[in-house]
């Protein structure tokens, strides 16, 4: 008496499985869309850093000239007391990059856009009360804060 092996898999076994890879999918595409423009946002983030330090060089420099930080920080723009000039032109994912009063502005090109709003960071310095510290905390804000991307 011979006894039938069976070989290969049932159709529903097949129908489970494609299913839970469509449901695998659907949430993995989305979040990896996600992913790769926050790793893309990096470079905007990261061109923030030099203007940074100058900021914080011409704040140290011209803040014992005046009595509070914020008039300190009015000294601080492109160009002048050491912080560099805008750039003219985009550079790589970076359109445009500028500092004024000390605030440092960063704009993604328009494949960053998320939602059709130019993706931007904003870097916003305050500095100590005390009079004579030069130190400055940096807030970050912008639209890169509500797309999840900085």
């Amino acid at each position: 008496m011979l006894t039938k092996v069976q070989k290969g898999f049932t159709l529903i076994e097949l129908m489970i499985v494609v299913a839970i890879v469509g449901i695998l999918a659907a949430i993995a595409v989305p979040q990896y869309s996600t992913y790769v423009k926050k790793a893309k946002f990096t470079e905007v983030v990261s061109a923030t850093s030099a203007p940074k330090l100058a900021v914080e060089v011409c704040y140290a420099a011209v803040r014992p000239n005046y009595s509070d930080g914020a008039t300190a920080l009015a000294e601080c723009d492109n160009g002048a007391n050491s912080i560099p000039a805008a750039p003219a032109a985009a550079s790589g994912l970076v359109k445009s990059l500028t500092v004024v009063n000390g605030i440092i502005t960063a704009t993604g090109v328009a494949s960053l856009d998320v939602g059709g709003t130019a993706t931007d960071i904003i870097m916003t310095p305050t500095g100590a009360a005390d009079s004579a510290a030069v130190q400055l905390t940096w807030a970050k804000t912008g639209a890169c804060t509500t797309a999840g991307l900085c």
